[in-house]
């Protein structure tokens, strides 16, 4: 059974944020659109890994031989143990490396911080005929700033604006944005936690700090609600995803990037040489 068969629904519409969503009400431990259980999920996972490295190979190639100017940038944002590293390993991690831009975006440097808070970002925007990833973003900009105040709030105010107008700069220049919030519930953040310090090999995952914000996850999810509120727009759309099954977070994830690269419309690059010239040149030599 093919990956297809098992969505019932297009998952880019089930998990899109529209007008009038609520983060508080959203789901942590759905499936949206996916017929399957965990078995189905990870077979799926598996069977869309070879098409999304496929779709990765053919813009990178369009760029390497062409002018294909083109690129795609994932935006990872979510709270502690949501699973931002799983997709990074197991759905990224699936494509040729080589067309891969990854940046992951930590506390600011003190340089960082000399300079407006878009100056660390834009060098690391993905270079044509990348897959580009934001494992979080510019977007703790406005969700850690606003919510520990690290930033005055007429500040915190002018940075939606700046965002969205980066964001349209980017997508004037051929890169399609898929933002991503992996929704995981308190319960099973805590679960995944306390599964860290149980277990020594996970203890270099864990910092006593992610209590601390745990605590501070209303605070969170009213940040992230005016986020949606304010940068969701049709150039660069939002989608939340329940996280609470690891399985099917990888699953939509991967959906949402073979969709963007199905929607290009790909073709292996024509060579600018005589194939069988060269099969008779090389038969030859």
């Amino acid at each position: 059974m093919g990956r297809e068969a098992y969505w019932a629904e297009d998952p880019s519409e089930l998990l899109l944020v529209k007008p009038g969503f609520k983060l508080a009400t959203a789901a942590t431990d759905a499936s949206p659109g996916f017929d399957g259980d965990k078995a189905a999920g990870q077979a799926a996972l598996a069977e869309g890994a070879l098409v999304l490295a496929d779709l990765q190979e053919r813009l990178f190639a369009n760029h390497q031989v062409g002018e294909d100017g083109r690129r795609i940038l994932l935006v990872l944002q979510a709270m502690d143990t949501a699973g931002k590293g799983g997709i990074v390993k197991h759905v990224v991690g699936a494509v040729d490396p080589q067309g891969v831009q990854l940046a992951a975006f930590k506390k600011p440097t003190d340089e960082e911080l000399a300079h407006d808070f878009l100056w660390r970002v834009r060098k690391q925007v993905p270079g044509a005929g990348k897959l580009g990833v934001f494992d979080r973003s510019h977007y703790e900009d406005v969700l850690i700033g606003r919510v520990r105040e690290l930033a005055p709030p007429e500040e915190i105010e002018r940075r939606y604006g700046a965002i969205n107008e980066f964001e349209a700069e980017l997508a004037d220049a051929g890169t399609t944005i898929i933002k991503v919030m992996l929704h995981i519930s308190s319960e099973e953040q805590k679960a995944r936690l306390l599964d860290r310090l149980e277990r020594p090999e996970k203890h270099w995952k864990f910092n006593p700090g992610d209590i601390d914000e745990r605590m501070l996850a209303p605070k969170y999810q009213e940040a992230y609600q005016i986020a949606f509120d304010r940068t969701a727009t049709p150039i660069a759309p939002w989608y939340v995803i329940p996280a609470d099954r690891k399985w099917y977070a990888r699953l939509a994830v991967q959906q949402l990037l073979i969709q963007a690269f199905e929607a290009m419309h790909l073709d292996w690059p024509k060579p600018d040489y005589d194939v069988e010239t060269e099969k008779a040149r090389l038969i030859a030599s």
